[in-house]
C-alpha cells in the first residue's frame, strides 16, 4: 500500500471517529438527532438510569466526547485523544454486547477505528509502553 493511500486512510478514520464522537456528544446537550430505538433491555435501562441519576457522569462523558472528537476532526493531539477515547469506545462495545445487542455493530466499528488509529500513531505510544522509566524532575 502506498504512503498516500495510508495517509488518506488515517485521515478518513480520524475524521469519521471524530465526527461520531463530536456529533453524538453534542446531541446529548442539544437533542438534534431523534434517539428512537428499540426498547432497551431491563439491564440496559437499569445501567443507564444509574449513570444518569449520578448527575455528573453523562455531562462529563459527553463533554469529553465533544472535546476529543473535535480534536480528532482538526488533527490536534490525536494520540492523547485516542488514549482518552479508547476506554470509552471499549465501554460502548461492551454495553452493546452485554446489555443492548442491537447496537453492537456500531460499537465494533468505533473500536476498530480506534485500534486502526492507535496502530497508525503507534510511535507516539512507545514511551507509554516502556516497562521501566525514570521520572524527570
Amino acid at each position: 500500500m502506498s504512503a498516500k493511500i495510508k495517509s488518506v486512510a488515517v485521515i478518513a478514520a480520524r475524521v469519521v471517529l471524530g465526527l461520531i464522537y463530536f456529533v453524538f456528544g453534542l446531541n446529548f446537550f442539544f437533542h438534534f438527532i431523534p434517539m428512537n430505538g428499540p426498547t432497551p433491555t431491563p439491564q440496559a435501562e437499569a445501567f443507564t438510569t444509574g449513570l444518569f441519576q449520578s448527575g455528573y457522569f453523562f455531562p462529563f462523558l459527553k463533554g469529553l466526547e465533544v472535546i476529543f472528537g473535535a480534536l480528532l476532526l482538526v488533527g490536534l493531539f490525536v494520540p492523547l485523544s485516542l488514549v482518552i477515547l479508547v476506554p470509552v469506545s471499549l465501554n460502548i462495545l461492551l454495553f452493546h454486547v452485554y446489555l443492548a445487542p442491537e447496537g453492537s455493530a456500531m460499537g465494533v466499528v468505533i473500536l476498530l477505528l480506534n485500534l486502526f488509529l492507535a496502530w497508525a500513531y503507534r510511535s507516539a505510544f512507545k514511551p507509554l509502553l516502556a516497562s521501566k522509566t525514570t521520572a524527570s524532575l
